[in-house]
C-alpha cells in the first residue's frame, strides 16, 4: 500500500491515477468559462495569465489558444513534463510553488478547480494570496475558483465506486477538523494504493479574512461558471475576483 511521501497533493497528484480517476473533466464547460471569465475581465489582446497551479495544463492551452500569453505552473513535477509538448512561444509551462511569488507580473492571475486550500499550514493559504498579489501588475485581476464549500458539505456523497479504465476508485467522503476529505482505495497491477484528498472548507467569509490579511481587495463575488450571482446553499461554485 503506498503512503503519502510528503504532503498528499505532492504524491497523489503526481501519479497517473489521479489524472485517470478525473479524466471525464468537462472541457467544454471549462472552455465556455475561460471565455466568460477572461471577456468579464477584459484581459487585453494578446494580455499575460499566469495559471496557478494548472495540472496537465487544461485551462492554459485554451487560454493560449484564444489569444493569450500564458505561463502555466504546478507543483507536480509530471504534470509539467507532460504540458511542456504544447509549448510555444507564448505558452509557456514551469515547476512552481504557488506559495512563492513568481518572478514575473500578469495581467491576470487564475487558480482554478479547486487548486487552493490544500496546505496543512494555514499559513501556507496566506502566502500564496500574497504571492498572487505579487504577481499582478497595476492592472491585473486575481481569480480563485473554488468549491461552495457549504453546498458541497451539505450535499456530500459518503461512499460510491467509480470504474475508470477497469479501475475501480472506492471513494469516501467526509468533514473532518475544519477539511473536507476524499479517501481514495483502488487496485491497479494487482497493487492496492491508498490516497487521501484534503481541502479546507473554506467559506467567503474565509475568503473575506484571507483578503483583508494579505492587503488585496474583493471585488466580485460569483456561485457558477457562467459568472452567476453567489448563493450560500444552491451554487455550486465561490468564484471571486480581486486585485
Amino acid at each position: 500500500m503506498t503512503n503519502n511521501t510528503k504532503t498528499w497533493f505532492t504524491s497523489w497528484f503526481d501519479t497517473p491515477f489521479y489524472h485517470i480517476l478525473y479524466k471525464d473533466r468537462d472541457d467544454t464547460e471549462a472552455h465556455a468559462f475561460m471565455d466568460t471569465l477572461s471577456g468579464y475581465l477584459n484581459i487585453p489582446e494578446h494580455g499575460t495569465i499566469l495559471d496557478l497551479a494548472c495540472g496537465k495544463g487544461r485551462h492554459a492551452r485554451y487560454l493560449n489558444k484564444i489569444g493569450y500569453d500564458v505561463t502555466g505552473v504546478d507543483l507536480s513535477d509530471n504534470s509539467i513534463a507532460f504540458a511542456k509538448q504544447f509549448e510555444n512561444h507564448r505558452l509557456h509551462f514551469e515547476v512552481h510553488d504557488m506559495c512563492k511569488p513568481y518572478h514575473k507580473q500578469f495581467d491576470a492571475v487564475f487558480n482554478l478547480f479547486t487548486s487552493f486550500g490544500y496546505f496543512e499550514d494555514d499559513g501556507d493559504n496566506l502566502k500564496t494570496i500574497e504571492a498572487i498579489k505579487a504577481e499582478l501588475n497595476e492592472f491585473g485581476f486575481g481569480v480563485i475558483d473554488f468549491m461552495n464549500s457549504e453546498f458541497v458539505i451539505d450535499n456530500l456523497v459518503p461512499e460510491e465506486v467509480k470504474t475508470v479504465d477497469d479501475i475501480d476508485f472506492h471513494l469516501k467522503r467526509y468533514v473532518k477538523d475544519g477539511y473536507i476529505i476524499k479517501d481514495i482505495t483502488f487496485t491497479a497491477d494487482d497493487k492496492l494504493y491508498h490516497f487521501q484528498e484534503r481541502v479546507r472548507g473554506f467559506n467567503l467569509a474565509d475568503f473575506e479574512s484571507l483578503f483583508e490579511q494579505a492587503g488585496v481587495y474583493l471585488l466580485d463575488v460569483f456561485g457558477d461558471y457562467k459568472l452567476n450571482k453567489f448563493n450560500t446553499k444552491t451554487s455550486e461554485r465561490l468564484v471571486l475576483i480581486f486585485k
